[in-house]
């Protein structure tokens, strides 16, 4: 399900935004506008399906989001303003960056307790491997087919795949089937007993959970603008086009690595530590952009791009179950997932408006190292929330 949620990530948008600039006539400032009204728009809806989570279940909600998300993909192949591309923006970003993917790892985080880190760590890894690799497959489809027909193989492609394995695959609690997390078997106990959690509006009074959303939105903020305009940024440090969409490949090594790495000590060690570790990848990656060049240092930005993303991904997914329970880890994590998905809204625009002003993505690179130079601060200084069942 993660995998198939790359049509609505940013490095899979990364491909068309150059095609769709030339055919529909729109500047990148506008089109970059567009994708940040199109991405809060859909976070708004995040605290929503989080909640449709708790109440309804992975499977039913999975099925709907796959219906929405493939008729929204199907949809871009027609569209001819930057008003429809807003609203195929919105439903894309709303269903596949974010509802598809917190219907995933939530699943995860209530099928596993002892090692959910080990759990989320794998499937993130995966899936987001194959995220990485879409542009790569998706640029050869845009050359030989062009965007509108490559949305429309999107758009079913997600139809055939999604429906039925939520349908079929997935179960809503182990409690459903009577069963425990981790496939425990506790003759005689009562499975819902595993289900004990902070309430949402408890957990958002918790400066630990701001720690944790704050690194996750950090990430997400800075790799959603280096990957929306990286074929641009890399282009400027002397990369051709196909060398640049090849950078995602190392990225998507470091990415699967980190993911695994970090997913296992999640289960071993305080998070507090993985999450210092995630922002050093994240500042180095940005500082080497700006002297990044063909060759080895091309390699090793996307290795520390690909590091950061996947961490914090292993770490938030692992932390909040852990501190914060699963009673109403769909209602949290929606909260987290609508601040993650809106703060990807505004990288775009940000570097876009940099680029526009000062011809290059150096000053932008620069001044971002601040956010997560801050987030190192408080999570050393913050302590997360000793674990409580009342």
């Amino acid at each position: 399900m993660i995998a198939v949620s790359a049509p609505g990530q940013t490095a899979a948008v990364s491909v068309f935004i150059d095609p769709m600039i030339a055919e529909l006539d729109i500047g990148r400032s506008a089109i970059s506008a567009a994708y940040l009204a199109g991405t809060l728009t859909g976070a708004l809806a995040m605290p929503f399906v989080g909640r449709m989570l708790d109440r309804f279940g992975i499977r039913r909600v999975m099925v709907a989001i796959g219906l929405i998300f493939s008729i929204a993909l199907c949809s871009l192949a027609a569209v001819s303003s930057v008003i429809g591309l807003t609203g195929g923006f919105v439903a894309i970003r709303m269903a596949g960056q974010g509802a598809l993917s917190l219907a995933a790892t939530t699943a995860v985080a209530l099928w596993f307790e002892r090692r959910r880190g080990t759990a989320l760590g794998m499937v993130s890894a995966v899936g987001a491997s194959a995220i990485a690799l879409a542009p790569v497959l998706l640029e050869s489809l845009i050359a030989q087919w062009g965007w509108r027909t490559t949305w429309l193989i999107q758009g079913v492609a997600v139809a055939v795949i999604v429906l039925p394995v939520a349908w079929f695959g997935m179960r809503d609690r182990p409690a459903e089937l009577g069963q425990f997390p981790d496939g425990v078997v506790d003759g005689g106990a009562d499975p819902t007993a595993s289900d004990w959690g902070f309430t949402r509006q408890a957990a958002l009074r918790t400066p630990y959970f701001w720690v944790v959303t704050s690194a996750i939105a950090t990430v997400s903020l800075l790799v959603t603008a280096v990957n929306f305009h990286q074929i641009s940024l890399l282009g400027e440090r002397g990369l051709s086009s196909a060398e640049a969409a090849a950078n995602f490949i190392p990225q998507t090594i470091a990415n699967l690595v980190a993911t695994f790495a970090v997913g296992y000590l999640a289960d071993r060690v305080g998070h507090r530590g993985l999450l210092v570790a995630c922002m050093a990848c994240l500042i180095g990656g940005l500082v080497l952009a700006t002297v990044v060049a063909p060759g080895p240092l091309a390699v090793v930005f996307g290795l520390l791009v690909g590091a950061a993303g996947g961490s914090v991904r292993a770490v938030e997914g692992a932390s909040l179950p852990r501190y914060f329970g699963t009673a109403h880890i769909g209602a949290i994590r929606g909260t987290v997932s609508a601040i993650m998905v809106g703060s990807t809204a505004f990288g775009p625009l940000a570097f876009a408006g940099v680029f526009q002003f000062a011809g290059s993505y150096t000053p932008a690179l620069l001044v971002s190292t601040a956010a997560p130079v801050a987030v190192i601060v408080a999570a050393m200084v913050i302590r997360p929330p000793e674990r409580a069942r009342d």
